[in-house]
């Protein structure tokens, strides 16, 4: 008997903070877009809470190898990257030095990883970077007052990281979902997409979604249904539908 063939499922991977890491809870927009994508496409979430651009790029070569391996994710068959970083980075030096990043290094940092995607096979053309959203400063505060300390982040100082993420895009090639511009665009109250002034609420996970989905339909339309439909599986010989190569 012939040895069968593995199915490869090809891998949407989501890299970010703690953005991306809660976004796979209930009606977050990690489980929508890996919804929209089942039986096609695996939806692999590598969001880690309280990191920075600095963080990531160390890390980046130990999630994604150029070398197949069990505790690597292989490149081959990665459909799309997106890389969702600067809401920690863009934390004020003074109020909070451990999780900040300088802004010109923030925008280096990004092109690094892009530099270290490339190395591992991912073309920029499959990335998608994704900007911090717009920060609620009286609610942030008070999250930051029971933390026992002052407020740590600013909202313009996000929109001045939001930019160089929209630059570092612009640079390197790869598409960019602005969020901090588009969830304040023509004065609407962006603070409806915020949970307590920094996190999504369920509008604002349902917000990244769509449009990320504008983004990245494009990258997996090509992608098959993978083993076939229930109702075209030949009853009386199942093998010949479920063992045949698609």
């Amino acid at each position: 008997m012939s040895k069968l063939k593995t199915i490869v499922w090809p891998k949407v991977i989501l890299f970010g903070d703690s953005i991306t890491q809660f976004s796979f809870q209930p009606n977050g927009w990690g489980a929508d877009i890996a919804n929209r994508l089942a039986r096609k496409c695996d939806v692999v979430n590598r969001g880690l809470s309280g990191y920075n651009s600095r963080w990531a790029k160390i890390v980046l070569p130990r999630l994604i190898s150029s070398h197949s391996s069990d505790d690597n994710i292989n490149n081959n068959n990665i459909a799309a990257v997106t890389v969702f970083f600067g809401a920690n980075d863009c934390s004020l030096e003074d109020k909070n030095p451990q999780q900040h990043i300088p802004l010109q290094e923030y925008s280096e940092n990004l092109k690094e990883i892009i530099r270290l995607l490339a190395l591992a096979g991912v073309s920029a053309d499959r990335v998608i970077f994704i900007t911090p959203p717009p920060l609620h400063e009286p609610a942030w505060e008070k999250e930051c007052i029971l933390k026992g300390c002052p407020l740590n982040r600013h909202n313009s100082v996000a929109g001045q990281y939001a930019q160089a993420c929209v630059q570092a895009a612009g640079q390197c090639g790869t598409d960019v979902l602005d969020l901090w511009t588009l969830m304040q665009k023509d004065g609407q109250d962006f603070t409806v997409y915020l949970s307590d002034g920094l996190h999504l609420s369920e509008k604002g996970n349902q917000f990244v979604a769509q449009h990320l989905w504008g983004l990245l339909e494009s990258r997996v339309a090509h992608l098959p249904f993978i083993l076939p439909y229930w109702g075209d599986v030949d009853a009386k010989s199942p093998d010949s539908s479920l063992l045949c190569d698609q």
